[in-house]
């Protein structure tokens, strides 16, 4: 009995051999070794009674190839920008940074080009539709979708720290010129505030991510340059999170801090406290320079708004028309940081705003209401609003 067995597992070795290398040479020879192991299989199928057929030998399988239902160079450009919210040269150099990535994290059975991964997750990103619906217009499965997602998203944030910069010493008197010219409040390098992008928690985590509206969402801490350009975001924490805490539990006061010998301020709503680099609106003004203060603080710190609404017009998955997103917080965060990603990369090419067809573009207002969140707001200095209200708006 172990003779035949020692037999059985030598053959099938040689018969899997055999089959891999039928595709090369000497099919002839291929035919004839599988009828030797058919006459063998009988002789076996006697002595064995759990014998299986050396003939039915796992054959090698072709990796199968994917044929991409959208061809982008011949859509027109507009179609483009509406569908993936960036250009055609854009999308091809962006394709061309991430593909060692997406070749490298991708087993060739898959077939799904670098091209096609990245379109997809564009479309996904731009419409806030659900993944099975972007999955057939891309011409793979959900589940397939859904691994893309996860590998277009890991590989465009490594790339991060090339597309949300914060503002470097050499360009300050560019940015302190560009928010001058906002409201004339001077040394002013960002505007600051926080956004909630909705969610679908866990039944253990429910309470954690609710808000302060009464739906659950992610609490986004952004800074923004004059031009809407984001230069931080901070996606870690849950709906239930106040915009102060975040602030004072990131990278901010230490940036800032080490700014503070060339006198330089952000600018956020009264829900912030008021410090040695952060200017704040005065709740009860009680002279006509307060008020002009105030008044200059709203035109310069609105950038921060029109960044929000002009993002979440740009990416549909983060507004509440696209609906909430039904991922774990982790990779909500992750969706996040590559939209603004993506939209600095539009700023930067000038890739223009296009609203779609409708009686209402189809899109969300370009401008979100102003809401500031007045819970834990203290004055905890206001020595340096005083100098600027009496040196400039007096």
């Amino acid at each position: 009995m172990a003779y035949f067995l020692l037999c059985h597992t030598y053959l099938g070795l040689a018969s899997t051999l055999i089959h891999t290398i039928q595709w090369i040479e000497n099919r002839v020879l291929c035919k004839l070794w599988l009828r030797t192991c058919g006459l063998i299989d009988s002789v076996l199928a006697v002595v064995l009674h759990r014998h299986r057929p050396l003939g039915h030998a796992r054959r090698w399988r072709h990796p199968p190839v994917y044929r991409p239902l959208v061809d982008l160079s011949t859509m027109e450009e507009r179609h483009v920008i509406l569908t993936y919210r960036l250009d055609r040269t854009t999308i091809h150099e962006l394709c061309a940074q991430l593909e060692p990535d997406l070749m490298s994290s991708i087993r060739q059975p898959t077939g799904i080009p670098p091209q096609v991964q990245v379109l997809s997750v564009l479309h996904f990103l731009a419409s806030g539709s659900f993944q099975t619906t972007v999955a057939i217009s891309s011409g793979m499965s959900q589940p397939m979708f859904s691994k893309v997602l996860s590998r277009v998203l890991s590989a465009l944030l490594k790339h991060m720290r090339s597309y949300i910069v914060f503002p470097e010493v050499g360009d300050l008197p560019t940015v302190k010129g560009d928010f001058y010219a906002l409201g004339h409040i001077p040394n002013v390098i960002g505007a600051i505030d926080g956004t909630h992008v909705a969610l679908v928690p866990t039944h253990r985590s429910e309470q954690v991510y609710r808000n302060r509206k009464s739906y659950h969402s992610m609490n986004v801490q952004m800074v923004c340059l004059a031009e809407q350009y984001i230069s931080h975001v901070n996606a870690k924490f849950p709906g239930s999170v106040h915009d102060a805490y975040i602030m004072r539990n990131s990278s901010i006061p230490y940036v800032m801090g080490q700014l503070q010998r060339h006198r330089v301020w952000l600018v956020g709503d009264s829900g912030y406290p008021n410090l040695s680099w952060l200017l704040t609106p005065v709740r009860n003004p009680r002279t006509r320079a307060e008020e002009r203060y105030n008044e200059a603080h709203g035109q310069t710190r609105r950038v921060i708004e029109r960044t929000f609404g002009l993002l979440k017009a740009r990416f549909r998955c983060l507004h509440m028309t696209g609906g909430s997103l039904f991922y774990s917080p982790k990779k909500v965060c992750q969706i996040i940081v590559a939209c603004c990603m993506l939209h600095n990369l539009a700023l930067r090419r000038q890739v223009p705003f296009l609203q779609e067809d409708g009686p209402d573009g189809g899109v969300v207002a370009a401008v979100e209401p102003v809401e500031s969140e007045d819970e834990e707001g203290e004055e905890d200095n206001i020595d340096n609003r005083n100098t600027v209200i009496q040196q400039y708006f007096q």
